[in-house]
């Protein structure tokens, strides 16, 4: 088991902050250019080839733990979901716009931990998750008026990535970051292509492999139109691999209420990023609820850090009096 190191691990999330925005831009760029699932497998194929030779020749060990193995199915199933449902908002929303509205996921965390795992969670708290959705809904208002339940989508990645980085954080510390990431892009791998198959077979495999432009929302797996789409692929994988990399290496270092403070980095640079290569800036409503949510958000994981500070002040305190009281005893009966 690895102990806590903070500043490693705000480290490698501040590193993540940078890379993953910039990978969604590169999304954005492609556009059209290219089918779902190939953006999804340029993505994975990528992590799996990339990282499993480093493993094999550094010595590491690929995960066996049945327990573990299963964890890591499950977690590259959310993360599947995840990125698909992101790449599919990023074609039509603001690149600001649809990053914003995926950062309701501390409130999710909080929701998660009251109904699934009995957590009690304070007034205060719920008043922030309340006004966190209200300035979601704010961002989500413009974008929904224009492209329609597709503004929804970041919701549901959102959801999807709770769940993904709840799993993380509870293997990360049992698992080398480069084994988990190369084992979840193998297995990923595998499950798109097996979706790809099942898709093919009930449209006929000629319908399934192909050159050129697709309709962006299909299974169907082309090479690309251009050499610069290829290229744009190629980047997309790398810092898909590099950015997630990086967040599974700061979950071994660092709890996750310690790091989520600092993911609210992500908002700006994608706003600056938006900016820069497709003019974007959020319209007035939007920017309030992106201040809203950043606000609410931040507030709900710092509540969650004095929690959890709390709790653990508590549990060293009644280790200590058992002590005492256990030494007492043995005097005594001495």
């Amino acid at each position: 088991m690895i102990s806590d190191r903070p500043l490693i691990g705000l480290l490698f999330v501040f590193a993540f902050c940078l890379l993953a925005p910039l990978g969604d831009a590169l999304v954005k760029v492609v556009g059209m250019g290219a089918p779902l699932m190939v953006l999804l497998l340029s993505r994975f194929v990528f992590q799996a080839v990339s990282l499993a030779p480093v493993v094999l020749l550094s010595g590491r060990e690929f995960p066996t733990d049945r327990r573990i193995f299963g964890l890591i199915c499950l977690r590259s199933l959310f993360h599947i979901l995840g990125i698909g449902m992101m790449f599919t908002a990023l074609r039509l929303l603001p690149l600001a716009d649809a990053i914003a509205i995926v950062f309701v996921f501390p409130f999710i965390l909080l929701f998660l931990g009251r109904f699934v795992l009995g957590e009690e969670v304070g007034r205060d708290r719920i008043i922030a998750c309340v006004l966190g959705f209200g300035g979601c809904l704010l961002v989500i208002k413009p974008s929904f008026a224009e492209v329609g339940i597709v503004a929804l989508l970041p919701v549901a990645v959102a959801f999807a990535f709770s769940i993904f980085m709840l799993i993380t954080r509870s293997i990360a510390k049992e698992c080398d970051p480069i084994s988990l990431q190369a084992t979840s892009g193998g297995i990923s791998t595998a499950m798109l292509l097996f979706v790809w198959l099942v898709a093919g077979l009930g449209a006929g495999l000629g319908a399934g492999l192909g050159v050129g432009h697709a309709a962006p929302y299909d299974l169907t797996i082309m090479l690309p139109a251009s050499e610069r789409i290829a290229w744009l692929l190629l980047a997309i994988g790398a810092l898909g691999t590099a950015g997630h990399l990086c967040m599974t290496i700061a979950l071994r270092f660092a709890p996750s209420a310690t790091l989520a403070p600092l993911q609210y980095v992500e908002i700006p640079i994608a706003t600056f990023l938006g900016w820069l290569f497709f003019e974007e800036l959020p319209d007035g409503l939007a920017a309030l609820g992106i201040m809203i949510t950043i606000g609410a958000g931040i507030f709900v994981v710092m509540s969650e850090r004095q929690t959890l500070s709390t709790q653990a002040a508590k549990k060293a305190e009644t280790a200590e009096t058992a002590e005492t009281a256990e030494k007492s005893t043995g005097a005594a009966s001495k």
